[in-house]
């Protein structure tokens, strides 16, 4: 006959057993890896926690703008004296240009890469912020046929569309697969700071490309062309911020050309993308194009943004978690 000690032994496991079962039947069921597309799900912040660590990556940012100054009054000590890439000389001045624009916002979310190693791929904040939102909208603005980065969010994401742009090639990359090519739209235009569709290319403003899409938002927006983000950025950027409008787009991958650039005008015009809200959280020098023209500076470096004013997916909170949220301004 079973002593107390084992009756009571026995009664134990059962309820251990019948809680653990339960919890299975009506615990809190997440998304699998699978469904998310990720190594790794990334979990939505609460209406506290969002704007909490914006607000204090906010504040992280402007002691870097602090120390910018600082390093223009070291070495200039105005912008106008700055040199992009100092000559090998005594004393060494220990800097290059891109040490002034280090990407030092702090990401809300998981930072990564989309696309292939090397030239192609982008890093980006919270891609699992769009894995299901039905309305995603991405704008890919310079193709030359390298579509990794566009296949990796096809790849990733359940909904998103994406509209390329290129007046150089006649269609995405071959990285596109064909089951992808549905949810894919490509236009050999020119994306500028001014509207010219009579042209050869056709030439539209950011502004033009989304009414005729019929687009009142852009999720990411990824830009390389080849040196006219100056003009291009700038004009979009001065017609919202003269409307009082925060700018359209989530997110921006770009990469920067300073060909024939002096520091002064490379900073009034990164101060521009600043006040209209856009924070660097990652950049890399293109060492590729370094290393096959073979060029002691490094002119060409990838940029990552992420847009901190009005509302978008990677600042706010979807309904119906809560209201939406957009940081403090620096």
């Amino acid at each position: 006959m079973p002593s107390v000690y084992q009756r009571s032994s026995r009664l134990t496991a059962a309820i251990a057993v019948l809680l653990f079962v339960t919890f299975l039947l009506v615990g809190p069921h997440y998304p699998s890896l699978s469904s998310w597309g990720l190594s790794r799900p990334s979990f939505p912040l609460t209406d506290f926690e969002l704007p909490s660590r914006l607000n204090r990556s906010q504040h992280l940012y402007k002691n870097v703008l602090d120390d910018r100054r600082e390093l223009v009054k070291k070495f200039g000590p105005t912008p106008d004296e700055i040199v992009m890439f100092p000559p090998d000389r005594e004393p060494w001045p220990p800097y290059t240009v891109w040490d002034f624009f280090p990407p030092a916002f702090n990401c809300p979310h998981e930072v990564e890469r989309i696309g292939e190693l090397g030239d192609g791929g982008k890093w980006v904040c919270g891609i699992s912020r769009v894995v299901e939102k039905p309305d995603c909208v991405i704008y890919s603005v310079g193709i030359n046929n390298e579509s990794s980065f566009e296949e990796g969010i096809l790849s990733r994401t359940r909904h998103c569309e994406i509209w390329g742009y290129d007046f150089s090639v006649d269609s995405f990359g071959p990285q596109i697969k064909w089951n992808q090519k549905s949810r894919t739209h490509f236009r050999p235009w020119k994306l500028a700071g001014q509207d010219a569709h009579s042209l050869d290319p056709p030439t539209y403003t950011l502004q033009s490309l989304m009414t005729v899409n019929g687009h009142r938002h852009i999720d990411i927006l990824k830009i390389d062309i080849e040196g006219w983000e100056f003009e291009t950025l700038s004009t979009l950027i001065t017609s919202y911020i003269s409307a009082g409008q925060p700018l359209p787009f989530g997110q921006l991958q770009l990469e920067i050309h300073v060909w024939e650039k002096s520091f002064a005008e490379l900073l009034n015009w990164w101060q521009l993308l600043e006040s209209a809200g856009l924070r660097p959280f990652m950049s890399e020098p293109n060492l590729v194009y370094q290393n096959y023209n073979k060029k002691g500076t490094a002119d060409l470096a990838e940029y990552s943004f992420i847009n901190v004013k009005g509302n978008n997916i990677f600042t706010s909170n979807p309904k119906p978690l809560g209201r939406y949220y957009a940081a403090k301004d620096v």
